[in-house]
This record gives structure tokens, C-alpha cells and sequence, in this order.
């Protein structure tokens, strides 16, 4: 770069007297530290890209990398070539790239100025593959002034021999060698009408293209399993598709130049290092038919040579449910589809001196119970629409609360697919049992990647298969189930309903769609406050600055005025002069820069009077959280009591379990009468995990009576995390007559952050009636904000009832917000100074007693006298007087 020379120049004259040597040098680390400094920002800027069907901008020069589109999809292209000529300069030309590669064609329509515009066909001229005109943009001699030359990318293709006669004289040529190879581009071509063009401004096409004709190994019958006529060195032979596991194929594959072989787009890989099996399997999957008559699976993307290849796979597997797979070295592919077990593993096949690690259910923060998503809807312009969002009440009960997330599918555009996936990545992750599990070689040998097999009654896919150097074989499992696929409840995906054209806004007076209602505002000090509620369609016009209203109470004269600086806004809310219990009338206008002619809007009415000033609104929210909060707290004293001890238990049961190292038992027995003392010591070392265990266990028994303590002690580290915990249990038992007391500390700490948890229970069981408490102590760092809890919570009665009391104080995180709050949950709340000349304050059947209250300021809706006889309502300025 010139700029680094001449700075590299002044910089050796200055230290080294001149040196074209040092010179050379300095000029070149500056130059190379540019490059590496525009690459981050190149690197951190393609992190932040949406996958999708639409590439929605116009690029310019040939600083651009290398793209291409899987499927079909809608561009702006990448513009390389203008040329103008003739009188006036009334004919201009520009080049588009669509696309790299062998491309389908081009659908039937473009979009222009925000409409959709049939493409009709002309006859050829040239070397083109297609030529047309858009409906609606001919002269007054019917003749079009707008025309569309098509080349598809073929290898071959011949130049566009009227672009280089018509600048053959101009300073920008088309070159006669401009052939473009394996390359898709248009020609477009435009005759200056003022009447079509001159309000407008110069058009700005949106193209809507068939992307790659692809190879398909199912149609190729060279290759074992297929039948057909294509051929992987024959391009001419390939066909179109929405195939995503024909897209992921061919991705994998790559896309080559024409004359160096070079992969330009995709992984470059060959046959040989694709597992074909797999990919058969999943092509067949996506074109099978639902009950819909869709096919499962269809996707199309863009992508570019500069796309992260895992990105771009992801892609293609989230379109049809499905994972990555690497078997054996090969790569593949797993569909998300029911599968047929292969086996059965049994506990004959599980070898008790290797560790194995199962995870039933996975933690809270790994699973949600509320889905939303887009997809790229084609009625919508191709711009993105919601689908309808995926949540379980029952879900949402068993966890506690609301646990949201989304998932975009933007590179599907049928709603009815869009939401089958939705669905499915719903319920995969609420079916997330895991396990890692060591198997006889017999076992590991029948079975391998992405084949189901049957476990202790549940179906589970084998996610990754592992074997050591002594080929002592683990496979890592998923749980999964065919239930998951079935789409027998799935609704069809969002209907939408493509938008109108737009409104030419040289000529809007007024605001569009205007409407008035009424509304309420939530005062600072938790007042709510009548509010107008004005809506309007957002302009799509610079000019227009604001939105102005006129506003008076139905039946009077007096008018009011308010505006709103935010016309794209579409709405806005008033209180100025808007009191309680009246109906308005209102209407709105504009202002624009320049100014023009403007109008008022027709008058509208709102159809309800304004509400009442009210008291707290926000009580009733505050009421359902901490409800919600005592809730969990329940869910939590029933988890920690019930289970706790049966899993201690069965630490013991499990005779020469895994990775036991010493076990020591003391046995005392006469008759009914049993003594004894078991320790037991673990420890457990792998490549990536390294854990330790102590377990003790007491217990002193005679006939009917029994009294047993229980401890586990347990520390664990691997690569990104550490946890270490304590567990304790003590029980008292005479004739069904049961006291418990469970104590157990927990602390863990990952990349995502670090939990540490303490919690003391305490239980009495007598004859059918019982009282239970529940302390617990926790506090949560993470990236979303520092959280910690301390409860109480205290729960007695008879198996036919029960009451519950408990408080609770907590530090949480809203918002990006940290905020505090205390909840008590009693029949009767009492707060007394101890002093017997001072009644304490009493809340009891939602009221607030109090015999004495000194208030400096009273925020108050209505007042009243005990026996009726007075009453002032403070919100319409009334007083009543009752004999």
C-alpha cells in the first residue's frame, strides 16, 4: 500500500539514515498490520450474521467475497458493472451477481419500489439463458422499459454481446472476454421514463432465484445404492433442490472453480470422506410426505466463502431437526426422524469396574418450557414472521416458572415446516437425559453413530462412540423417543397475509389508518392514570417530522392539543388534560420539512370512556410472583425430603460399586436387634474427570425400632467445573412414627458461573398428622446478574389437609437489573413494638390494621366513614354526606 511506503520512507530516513532496506521492511509489518487489523474487524463482523434465504443488500465492487445460494432465495445481488449512453443518457445498464455456480433460473417475479412485479418472458437476443420484461413498466407505444437478460452460470456460457456493442464506444466496456464462467448474473437494462421513474427515483430490483442445481448420489447409479443418470464430475447431469441434506452434501463437497479446481465455497471434500449412508438415509427423511402433503423438510440459504463451516452445516441440520455426525472419520448425518432400536443394552453389558455417568433430567437452566421463533415467510415480502411460540402449561408448573427462549428457523420459508421444527426442538429438550456409559466389547462392536438402542425402558441415541487403546468401548447417549416426531398435534404454521403496496408518500396529506382508545398509565407512585391511546400506519416518508392531535370530551367545545416527534412510532400516549370517565373525540394531522398541503384525519371516538385514577395496580402481579415463589418453595421441601434418603441408600446397595476403592462394615446382630457401621471410600480418575466420595452410614435397630444416620461427602472437578457437597440425614423411627432431620451443602462453579447452596429440613411424622421446615440458603453468580435467596418455610397438618407459613429475602436480577424484595406468607402478619400501651399493626383477610397511623402525604382514591355516613371520592373531586 502506498500510504505505508511513503510512512515507512520518513520513519527509516529518521532512525536509520534512509535505508531502502528498513524501508522495506517497516512499510511492509505496517501493511500486514492493517490487513490483520481489518480481518478481526472482517472476522467480528461475519460473527454477527444472520443465516438466512435473503441476502437484503445491494454490495458493491469486487471486494466481496465469493457466495452462493442453496435453495431458493431472494437478492438484491452484487452490482459490478454501469454503463450509460445515448442522448440524454437515457439508456443505462447494470450488472448483477446473483450467485456462484450452476443456478436454477429465476422465479417468476422480482420486486420493485416495494411491490411484487411479474417477470414475462421475451424472446432470447443473445447468449442469455432467459430474457424479460417487468409487468406494468412499458412506454406509451407498449414497448418495455425495463428488460432483465438472464445467464445461469454454466460453464461455457458466452458473453453478453449486446452489452459490449452498445459501450464499445464508451469509457466503462464491457470486455468481449467478460464471459463471467460459472457465474449467475442479469443484465438489466432501462429506457429513463419520467412518467415511470421520475417521482421514484432510479429502481432498486430484488431478484427471486432458484439457486444450485445440485448433485444427488441417490440418482447416480456409479455410486452404491443409487440409480440414475447424474454424475458427480458432470454437472450438466445435477438438478435443483430444498433438499437440506442434499444442500449439506453439496456444501461438503464444495463448490470449485471452473479452471483451478479450487474450492471457493464448502469444505472441499471427497466422496470417500462422506459417510453416504447416513446422507441417504436423510435425503429420504426430508422428502418424505406428511400427512399435510409437504415434504418433512425443506430448506435454502446463502453462504459465503468467508462462513464458518460449522455455522453453515448447523444450518442445514437445524432445518431438518437433525445433528452432525462423525463416524468412524467419516462425516454425516442424523435426520430428525423415529428410528427403530438395534438393541438392547442390559445391565450384562455394562462392565460394574468402569465409571459411567447418567443425567435423567437435565438441570433447570438447561431446559425451557416456553419456544418462540421465526422462519423467512415468502407472503411477507421475504422479510421474517413469528411462529406461533411452543409451551406446556404442565411444563411450566413442574419447573416453577416461565423458562423462555427462541430458536429462528430463517432459513425455511414454509410456515407448516417451520413450526413442525419448532415443536420438535421443544420437545428434544425437554426429553434431555444423557448418559455416558462403558459397554462390553461384544455390545460396542454391534452398534454405532446415530442408531437408537433400548435402555433400562427408554429409547436413546448413540451421540458419540469411543473405544481406548485396550479397545474397551463408551458411548455416549441422548434419550430420545419417536414421540418426539409425531405431528399429529402440531397446528400448521402462521398464515400471513402479504402486506399492500405502499402508499407513494409524496402524496400522503394526513396519517394513515388513524384510531384513538383509551389507556392507562402507571403513575411514579403507583397510581394508574386515564391516558388517549393514538394509533397510526408508520409513514415511510423522511419528510413527515411529526404527528400532531387534536383531542376535546364528546359533547364540549374546548380543544386540546398534543404531538408526537416519532412519526415512524406508530403510537402514542397522553395524559395531558385527559381526565376520569369521559368519552373523547379526536383527529390528527402532520408536519413536514419542506412543508405542503396537509389534512386532518377524519374525527374518531374512543370506544369507552377513560377509566378511573386506581391504587397500586401493581399488587396483583406482585401477589401472583409471590405465589408463585412460595410454590417453589413447596416443590422444593417435597424434593429435598422425599428422595434424599433413597438416594443414600442406594450408594450403599451397590456392592463393588463403580469405582470403589475401600469399603469397611461393622455388623452387630441378636435376634431383632442389628448394630452396625459402614464406610465407604471412592475415588475416581479419567482423562477429563477426577472425582472422590465418602460415605458413612450408622444404624441401630430392634424390631419396630430404628435410628440411622446417613453422610456422603463427595468433591468432583473436571475440565470447567467443581463441585463439592455434603449431604447428612438422621432418622428416628418407632412404629411408623417418624423424625428427620436432612442437612445438606452444595458448592459449584463452571465457566457460567457459581452456586453455592445450603439447606437444613427438619421432619415429624406422627399417626397420619405432620410438620415439616425447610431453611435454605443460596446464592448465584452468572454473566445475567449476582442472585441470592434465604427462606423459611414451615408446613403441617393431616393427610387429608395442610397448612403452609413461610418468609422469604432475596437479591435478584430484572432487567439487567439488581433489585431486592421480602415475602411473607401467614394468615396474620403482626409487627408489635413489645410495649402493652402500643396495639400493634395487624394485616389479616387482606386488610391493614392500625390504630394510630402519622402520615405525611396520603395518595388516595376514595374515603370513607366507618358507618357510611361520609364519603370522599378523591379522584372526581367529591364529597357525600349521608344523614
Amino acid at each position: 500500500m502506498a500510504i505505508f511506503t511513503s510512512i515507512a520512507t520518513a520513519i527509516a530516513g529518521a532512525l536509520f539514515g534512509g535505508s531502502a532496506l528498513a524501508a522495506s521492511l517497516i512499510g511492509g509489518a505496517l501493511a500486514f498490520g492493517a490487513k490483520l487489523a481489518i480481518g478481526k474487524l472482517s472476522q467480528q463482523k461475519q460473527q454477527k450474521r444472520k443465516y438466512t434465504a435473503v441476502q437484503g443488500e445491494i454490495q458493491f465492487g469486487g471486494d466481496v467475497p465469493v457466495g452462493t445460494l442453496y435453495g431458493v432465495g431472494k437478492t438484491k445481488g452484487q452490482r459490478t458493472f454501469y454503463a450509460k449512453w445515448g442522448s440524454g443518457n437515457k439508456w443505462n445498464a447494470e450488472v448483477f451477481v446473483l450467485a456462484n455456480g450452476w443456478c436454477d433460473g429465476l422465479e417468476p417475479y422480482v420486486y420493485i419500489y416495494g411491490e411484487k412485479k411479474a417477470l414475462v418472458s421475451r424472446p432470447v437476443i443473445g447468449n442469455e439463458v432467459a430474457n424479460y420484461h417487468i409487468e406494468g413498466f412499458v412506454n406509451g407505444s407498449g414497448d418495455p422499459v425495463l428488460t432483465i437478460r438472464f445467464y445461469d452460470g454454466r460453464p461455457g456460457q458466452l458473453v453478453d454481446q449486446k452489452l459490449v456493442d452498445v459501450t464499445a464506444a464508451l469509457g466503462s466496456k464491457w470486455k468481449s472476454t467478460s464471459v463471467n464462467a460459472g457465474i449467475c448474473y442479469v443484465v438489466v437494462e432501462r429506457i429513463y421514463s419520467d412518467k415511470l421513474f421520475g417521482s421514484k427515483g432510479r429502481p432498486e430490483l430484488e431478484f427471486v432465484l432458484r439457486g444450485l442445481r445440485e448433485y444427488d448420489p441417490r440418482k447416480d447409479s456409479t455410486v452404491a445404492g443409487g440409480s440414475g443418470t447424474q454424475r458427480l464430475n458432470t454437472p450438466s447431469t445435477w438438478v435443483h433442490t430444498k433438499n437440506p441434506a442434499v444442500h449439506r452434501l453439496n456444501y461438503q463437497l464444495g463448490l470449485r472453480a471452473l479452471v483451478s479446481g479450487r474450492t471457493l465455497i464448502g469444505e472441499g471434500k471427497s466422496l470417500g470422506q462422506i459417510d453416504l449412508a447416513t446422507y441417504f438415509v436423510a435425503m429420504n427423511v426430508c422428502d418424505t410426505l406428511r400427512a399435510n402433503g409437504k415434504k418433512t423438510y425443506e430448506c435454502s440459504l446463502f453462504v459465503s466463502g468467508d462462513d464458518d463451516h460449522t455455522e453453515v452445516l448447523k444450518q442445514f441440520d437445524d432445518a431438518m431437526a437433525g445433528y452432525g455426525l462423525n463416524r468412524r472419520g467419516l462425516s454425516g448425518v442424523i435426520p430428525g426422524a423415529p428410528q427403530i432400536p438395534v438393541k438392547e443394552l442390559s445391565a450384562a453389558d455394562i462392565p460394574i469396574d468402569r465409571a459411567k455417568d447418567v443425567q435423567f433430567r437435565p438441570s433447570a437452566f438447561e431446559r425451557f418450557n416456553h419456544l418462540s421463533g421465526q422462519f423467512t415467510s415468502i407472503q411477507s415480502m421475504w422479510n421474517p414472521e413469528s411462529l406461533k411460540p411452543v409451551y406446556v402449561n404442565a411444563d411450566i408448573a413442574a419447573d416453577g416458572r416461565n423458562r423462555q427462549t427462541s430458536v429462528d428457523f430463517l432459513q425455511v420459508t414454509d410456515p407448516d415446516i417451520a413450526q413442525y421444527l419448532l415443536n420438535i426442538r421443544y420437545r428434544q429438550n425437554r426429553m434431555g437425559g444423557k448418559a455416558t456409559v462403558p459397554v462390553s466389547r461384544r455390545f460396542g462392536l454391534a452398534v454405532q453413530e446415530g442408531e437408537w438402542i433400548t435402555w433400562r425402558g427408554k429409547s436413546w441415541l448413540i451421540s458419540e462412540w469411543r473405544a481406548d487403546e485396550r479397545l474397551r468401548v463408551t458411548l455416549v447417549l441422548s434419550e430420545t423417543s419417536a414421540a418426539i416426531y409425531d405431528d399429529d398435534d402440531i397446528e400448521p404454521g402462521p398464515i400471513v397475509i402479504p402486506p399492500t403496496p405502499p402508499i407513494n408518500p409524496s402524496l400522503l396529506s394526513t396519517v394513515q389508518n388513524f384510531n384513538v382508545a383509551v389507556g392507562m398509565i402507571n403513575g411514579a407512585q403507583g397510581y394508574d392514570t386515564p391516558a388517549l391511546v393514538f394509533t397510526w400506519t408508520p409513514p415511510d416518508d423522511p419528510t413527515i417530522t411529526a404527528v400532531r392531535f387534536s383531542y376535546q370530551i364528546e359533547g364540549t367545545t374546548e380543544l386540546f392539543e398534543d404531538q408526537c416527534t416519532s412519526p415512524e412510532d406508530g403510537l402514542f400516549r397522553t395524559t395531558k388534560n385527559v381526565v376520569s370517565g369521559k368519552v373523547y373525540n379526536a383527529r390528527a394531522t402532520i408536519t413536514t420539512v419542506p412543508d405542503r398541503l396537509r389534512t386532518f384525519t377524519n374525527w374518531m371516538t374512543t370506544a369507552q370512556p377513560t377509566g378511573l385514577q386506581t391504587l397500586l395496580t401493581g399488587l396483583q402481579q406482585l401477589q401472583d410472583d409471590a405465589l408463585n415463589r412460595f410454590k417453589e418453595l413447596q416443590q422444593e421441601m417435597d424434593e429435598f425430603f422425599r428422595p434424599r434418603l433413597v438416594e443414600l441408600l442406594d450408594a450403599f446397595s451397590l456392592e463393588g460399586a463403580v469405582g470403589q476403592i475401600e469399603r469397611q462394615q461393622i455388623v452387630a446382630s441378636i435376634g431383632d436387634a442389628l448394630a452396625q457401621i459402614i464406610e465407604e471410600r471412592r475415588v475416581r480418575v479419567s482423562e477429563n474427570e477426577a472425582t472422590a466420595q465418602l460415605l458413612t452410614y450408622l444404624q441401630a435397630s430392634l424390631g419396630t425400632t430404628n435410628a440411622q444416620l446417613v453422610s456422603e461427602e463427595t468433591a468432583r472437578a473436571t475440565a470447567d467445573s467443581a463441585l463439592a457437597s455434603s449431604i447428612t440425614t438422621l432418622d428416628a423411627e418407632v412404629d411408623g412414627n417418624l423424625a428427620r432431620l436432612i442437612a445438606e451443602e452444595t458448592a459449584r462453579a463452571d465457566g457460567d458461573g457459581a452456586l453455592a447452596t445450603s439447606i437444613s429440613g427438619v421432619s415429624a411424622d406422627f399417626n397420619g398428622r405432620f410438620a415439616q421446615g425447610l431453611v435454605k440458603f443460596e446464592a448465584v453468580a452468572a454473566p445475567a446478574g449476582v442472585d441470592a435467596r434465604f427462606s423459611v418455610l414451615l408446613r403441617a397438618g393431616t393427610s387429608q389437609s395442610f397448612k403452609v407459613s413461610g418468609f422469604y429475602v432475596e437479591l435478584y436480577t430484572e432487567g439487567g437489573v439488581q433489585k431486592s424484595r421480602m415475602a411473607v406468607q401467614a394468615d396474620q402478619f403482626l409487627v408489635t413494638s413489645g410495649n402493652n400501651r402500643h396495639y400493634p399493626m395487624v394485616f389479616e383477610n387482606g386488610e391493614l390494621k392500625l390504630a394510630i397511623a402519622n402520615i405525611g402525604t396520603v395518595n388516595a382514591g376514595l374515603l370513607q366513614s366507618l358507618n357510611g355516613k361520609m364519603k370522599i371520592d378523591l379522584n372526581n373531586g367529591t364529597i357525600e354526606i349521608f344523614s
